[in-house]
Order: C-alpha cells, then sequence, then structure tokens
C-alpha cells in the first residue's frame, strides 16, 4: 500500500504489524530443535561414556588383539564428535534465531570459531564435523576389518564424500566470498 503523504512517516497497519510481530515471535518454535540437538548430544556423550566404561574392564583382562580395542576407542572417539556437533548446530540455531549466547550477561563470549553470523555459519561448521566423523568412522572400520577390495571401495567412498563436502564448503553458494 502507498500513503497518501509521501513525507510523512508510515503509519503502522494494525493487522501488518499484529502479523509481523507475531511473524517475529514465530522463531521461538527453533528452541524445539534447539532442545532436542542438546538431549541427543547428551545421549551421544553418555552413550560413548557407557562403551569406554563396559570395554575397559575388557581391554585390562584381555588386552590382545589390539585392534579391536583400538577400534573401542575410535567408536568412543565418534561418539564424542557427534555429540560435539549436535552441540554446536544446537548453538548455531540458537543464535541464528533466538539470540547471541551471552552467559549471565558475562563479557566472555563465546569461542570465535563457535560464533554464529549466518546459515553458511552453521553449514561450515557441521559439515566441517561430518568430514572428521566420516575419517574417523572409515578409520575405525579398517581397524576391525582390515586389508581387502571392499575397504578400497569404502575408502574411495568416503574420500568421495569427503572431497565433495570440501569443494561444497569452498565453493557453495557463499563459500567463494571469503
Amino acid at each position: 500500500m502507498t500513503d497518501a503523504n509521501p513525507g510523512e512517516p508510515r503509519q503502522p497497519h494494525r493487522v501488518e504489524d499484529g502479523f509481523e510481530r507475531a511473524l517475529a515471535a514465530s522463531r521461538i518454535v527453533v528452541l524445539v530443535p534447539v532442545v532436542v540437538l542438546l538431549v541427543t548430544a547428551v545421549a551421544a556423550f553418555g552413550y560413548g561414556t557407557d562403551v569406554f566404561v563396559i570395554s575397559i574392564a575388557g581391554v585390562f583382562e584381555k588386552p590382545l588383539p589390539v585392534g579391536h580395542k583400538l577400534g573401542i576407542f575410535l567408536t568412543e572417539i565418534d561418539l564424542f564428535l557427534i555429540g560435539a556437533t549436535l552441540v554446536i548446530a544446537a548453538y548455531g540455531l540458537y543464535e541464528l534465531f533466538i539470540s547471541k549466547i551471552n552467559p549471565g550477561g558475562t563479557h566472555r563470549p563465546l569461542p570465535r570459531w563457535l560464533e554464529m553470523k549466518d546459515l553458511n555459519d552453521l553449514k561450515a561448521r557441521v559439515i566441517s564435523m561430518i568430514i572428521l566423523v566420516a575419517a574417523v568412522s572409515f578409520v575405525d572400520v579398517v581397524v576391525d576389518f582390515g586389508p581387502g577390495l571392499q575397504m578400497l571401495y569404502l575408502g574411495a567412498g568416503v574420500a568421495l564424500v569427503i572431497g565433495a563436502l570440501t569443494v561444497f564448503l569452498r565453493f557453495g553458494p557463499e563459500g567463494s566470498n571469503e
């Protein structure tokens, strides 16, 4: 709509103003995935800890073969990295949609690498963590199953996915602007 007097400030229309306020308030629905991501992260951390507690006795009782024991620790690393990825996603969604995180009004901001300016920052952090998890998962599989043609195919597939994600990060919609 156009105003009758172009020089005067626009008077808000009640319906428009109410709709815009409701639309702005609707960003609060992002709290649902933030809470779900945090709960899932706690579950991943708990699961990793449980794997450690259950497996540590087996490591001391029967320390050989080492390869399988190493696989247990790689599984723990994987679970903790997945939990960290979920926390990063939760922080990013919260910062992008709700508010900047400033615990208790302190002047201790989040680390720079955890600050999210836009959705591309969040995508870059999550994709970077996915690449790390894929690499650790591949090493875990190799340790448990050893050499073979299937490992070559799996390695090639993992490398292809990691390469594609890396290219997307570097040359994707916003990656080339850096």
